[in-house]
């Protein structure tokens, strides 16, 4: 494996430390395109009429996108989107909870975890609380709950069958004590410095707590929680942050992350939502685009959809496409889908195997057995709200939607390479 490989899989462990939450992420990925050289704005402010490189976060999303100069009014724009959510359990309202002398954490399953892959981890809780005022506290409370197993002396058949209850096998353990006593909010929001009295409302998440990992013969592999979809999202970072300012005005570079692609995109700062129309709204007014200029530029732009998707699995090879079988470590994939479950069809097939050669990467496809259904991503949804030409791409792992997934070390730099390429920086 390459040290730059290496490197940057080292970088995403941190980038995914960095990010227990939708909010955390979205706010790391501000903060190192800030020190880029980006500059934050507010959806509330005016914005700037000159070039430059910008970013603005609503909520567990954030859009960043660079002008270059000489840019026109039908100049189109290239976007690379992800999204900053990943599977688990959120905390519910009422959320201490217990008995038997344990205090356990009342939580709700967000989208479609592996439950058994939770169980003996130490878990974070994390996201964002809303004070009586109305700011917003990100929050992270390190290791502090768990899902313990039940010991298989006590369950002789634990390897014959397992399922868990969603509602009474899923509510993870934070301390021993009285629940009159405890009160887990006021526990997280001490973490936070904020006095639990004044936090109105809530948004908080678990999340693995155990760092990325390397491993593997030759650093083949790497491990951590959230690759769904975090891998793509520092893809995209890491290429936005080394856009130059010689960059050419055929087109807009943008990096343009999502919340709450696992539970169906549906909200304000999901792709389902205004959030990145408005932005290509405000962008366009900045270069006086009228109404039909604004239709050219759409008309004239690509976007790019990152989302991790499933590598052959050697102990189930049969749920897996008999010819077309992607593997970690052979380079990110191009996903496919007869029923547009995917966005890609042959024109931008060409588009990301061109970008791919000039990156210098090999691309691996993707389709699914016709016996297996298969996911959707924000291709399709990006492509229905504005009509832009969407292709699906990403990296093949194995343990999709588990607390750690599996990914080839390689593949994440490459992914890099190639949003670098098709940013043109």
């Amino acid at each position: 494996m390459t040290s730059a490989a290496i490197t940057h899989a080292e970088d995403l462990a941190a980038f995914v430390d960095a990010s227990p939450s939708s909010y955390h992420a979205a706010a790391e990925v501000a903060r190192r395109l800030e020190d880029a050289g980006f500059t934050a704005l507010l959806e509330t402010d005016a914005w700037p009429q000159t070039p430059g490189r910008y970013l603005v976060v609503r909520e567990g999303a954030v859009i960043a996108w660079a002008v270059p100069a000489g840019a026109s009014p039908t100049t189109p724009v290239r976007i690379f989107g992800a999204h900053s959510d990943s599977p688990g359990f959120k905390l519910k309202p009422q959320p201490t909870t217990g008995r038997l002398g344990w205090l356990q954490a009342g939580v709700e399953v967000y989208g479609g975890p592996l439950l058994n892959s939770w169980l003996d981890r130490e878990l974070r809780l994390a996201g964002r609380l809303v004070l009586d005022d109305g700011t917003v506290v990100l929050a992270d409370s390190g290791p502090l709950l768990r899902l313990p197993q039940l010991a298989i002396h006590l369950d002789r058949q634990a390897n014959e069958r397992f399922a868990l209850d969603k509602q009474t096998q899923t509510q993870p353990v934070w301390g021993v004590g009285a629940t009159e006593s405890a009160d887990l909010l006021a526990e997280l929001s001490a973490t936070a410095g904020v006095d639990a009295s004044r936090v109105r409302g809530y948004d908080l998440v678990t999340a693995d707590s155990a760092r990325g990992a390397v491993f593997g013969k030759d650093d083949v592999f790497f491990a951590a929680g959230r690759l769904d979809d975090l891998a793509s999202v520092h893809a995209g970072t890491v290429a936005m942050a080394r856009i130059g300012d010689d960059l050419s005005a055929d087109h807009i570079p943008m990096l343009a992350v999502f919340d709450h692609e696992e539970v169906g995109s549906a909200t304000r700062s999901g792709a389902g939502g205004p959030f990145l129309e408005e932005v290509l709204e405000r962008i366009g007014l900045a270069l006086g685009a009228d109404r039909g200029e604004r239709l050219q530029a759409l008309a004239s732009s690509w976007c790019v959809s990152s989302d991790v998707g499933h590598s052959v699995h050697p102990n189930y090879p049969e749920k897996h496409d008999p010819q077309v079988r992607p593997v970690l470590g052979s380079g990110p994939i191009l996903k496919l889908n007869a029923n547009q479950r995917y966005a890609s069809d042959g024109v931008g097939s060409a588009a990301w195997r061109g970008w791919c050669a000039e990156a210098g990467v090999t691309s691996q496809d993707f389709v699914s057995n016709n016996t297996v259904p298969c996911g959707s991503t924000i291709g399709p949804i990006t492509a229905t709200r504005l009509g832009i030409r969407t292709v699906d791409v990403g990296i093949p792992i194995l343990s999709m939607h588990s607390a750690r997934e599996l990914a080839g070390t390689s593949d994440l730099l490459d992914l890099s390479r190639v949003a670098q390429s098709y940013f043109g920086g």
